[in-house]
């Protein structure tokens, strides 16, 4: 936004609202190290002289080859996403509320709602949530439901931070108990928990905040022979290689969610993002959000329309199915397009050479004395490596180096000092990872 009409005093009633006392509280979670402190412009430019300056400052940021991962994933990002997705027809469309004005959107959401259900092997879609986080708590609170009665939800301890903190703040309050499911030490995966108490479901992330798979299938079964749900929580392209959470064990997950990012979404920042639900047919009464139907009119004609739910149902606060009165129905469209585009060869390309990339980089790391890797088992195409120094000394010192190296695992409060969680892919060719390795090399003899 190049002009923003509030003056001091307007700036100061909207800063105390919020309990801050300067707009550069605002920002205080960006590490002092990426902020710029000096920004000293001259006096008197114009718009176009401001616009100049500041272009040429923005020149001498050196990009960096991304090597971090952690739930949000540098993709390459074909042209044709964004030149259609930014079409005014998508790019300033109405929530589709009537089907009479919103066809075209209403049919992009029914085919993005057919590529999640054959992506997760699931019956149903709803039309998106906020993100994927946020999508984990209302999975939970459908689950909540679904089971009739006030349970608690089993969470595993190897889940990432920010989608654990997302849950303690949704569902803790509305005192919904979490119980914490350990995980291997040596495998880095879950433990089989001894007892389901009085659990309504089960969290299984596959791929778990240190990259690696879970046993799926055993995971499963455990949870249904005792009465739980299964939520699944899965990285979509990923999917592209993987089992279908429909498919898990012998019954399959009752729910699957995930962040929908790597379809075609740059990490621009932080966000915005979206996040995807999908169950099975019974339980589509229960699921939050929107969903689009395929019909035909008396004519015989095809059309679209939203099913199920009533547009007052949103605000009716503990009675409704969600709280969510809106969707990322811009990401959505994004992310139809970026699926379609490539299809599912193209899918399982990228994701093949994501793997690919992963374990080329392992291999290099491995030669490296004091490198070793804390956990042992399958992994898509991120996973951990454990440095002889500091994981938060190596990244910066990478920084020096162009890379974004990765994330430090003790910083989400997880690992060893030394834990970097390391991600590779399509983006990334072989010289860049001998880039990364000499560069590591460089950093670990020095010290």
């Amino acid at each position: 936004m190049p002009y923003i009409p509030h003056d001091a005093e307007e700036t100061a009633a909207m800063l105390a609202a919020v309990g801050v006392n300067s707009l550069d509280a605002l920002f205080d979670e960006i590490p002092s190290s990426l902020q710029v402190h000096d920004m000293v412009l001259p006096e008197g430019l114009s718009e176009m002289a401001l616009g100049r300056e500041l272009e040429g400052r923005a020149r001498a940021n050196a990009p960096l080859l991304c090597f971090a991962g952690g739930g949000a994933y540098a993709h390459h990002i074909p042209a044709i996403v964004w030149e259609i997705a930014a079409r005014g027809e998508f790019y300033s469309a109405y929530t589709p509320y009537q089907p009479e004005a919103s066809q075209g959107t209403l049919q992009v959401l029914y085919e993005y709602q057919s590529f999640i259900t054959r992506l997760t092997g699931l019956e149903v879609s709803n039309a998106s949530l906020y993100d994927g986080a946020s999508g984990l708590a209302e999975a939970c609170l459908m689950a909540l439901r679904i089971q009739g009665s006030e349970k608690s939800i089993l969470v595993p301890e190897n889940l990432l931070l920010g989608w654990r903190s997302v849950l303690d703040t949704v569902l803790g309050m509305q005192n919904i108990l979490l119980q914490s499911v350990p995980y291997d030490p040596i495998s880095g995966t879950l433990q089989i928990p001894g007892d389901a108490s009085d659990a309504a479901a089960l969290i299984v992330p596959q791929i778990n905040a240190f990259g690696m798979l879970e046993p799926v299938d055993k995971l499963t079964d455990w949870a249904h022979a005792r009465g739980l749900l299964t939520i699944a929580v899965v990285n979509p392209l990923a999917l592209a290689m993987l089992k279908a959470p429909g498919d898990w064990g012998g019954k399959g997950a009752d729910m699957a969610v995930g962040e929908g990012q790597p379809m075609g979404i740059p990490l621009t920042g932080g966000g915005p993002y979206f996040g995807f639900l999908a169950c099975r047919k019974a339980h589509v009464r229960q699921l939050p959000g929107r969903l689009v139907a395929k019909t035909v009119d008396a004519q015989g004609r095809t059309g679209y329309c939203l099913t199920l739910q009533a547009r007052e149902q949103h605000i009716r606060r503990g009675k409704a199915t969600s709280n969510i009165c809106t969707n990322q129905g811009l990401m959505v469209t994004a992310a139809t397009i970026h699926m379609a585009t490539l299809g599912s060869h193209g899918l399982q390309e990228i994701a093949s050479l994501c793997h690919t990339r992963a374990r080329q980089l392992r291999e290099l790391l491995a030669a490296l004395p004091g490198v070793s890797f804390p956990y042992a088992g399958a992994f898509f195409h991120e996973w951990v490596v454990r440095l002889p120094l500091p994981a938060t000394v190596v990244r910066d010192a990478l920084l020096g180096h162009g890379l974004l190296a990765g994330i430090p695992l003790r910083e989400w409060e997880m690992g060893e000092p030394g834990d970097l969680l390391v991600c590779t892919t399509e983006l990334l060719e072989e010289a860049d990872l001998l880039t990364y390795r000499d560069a590591l090399k460089s950093v670990l003899e020095a010290q």
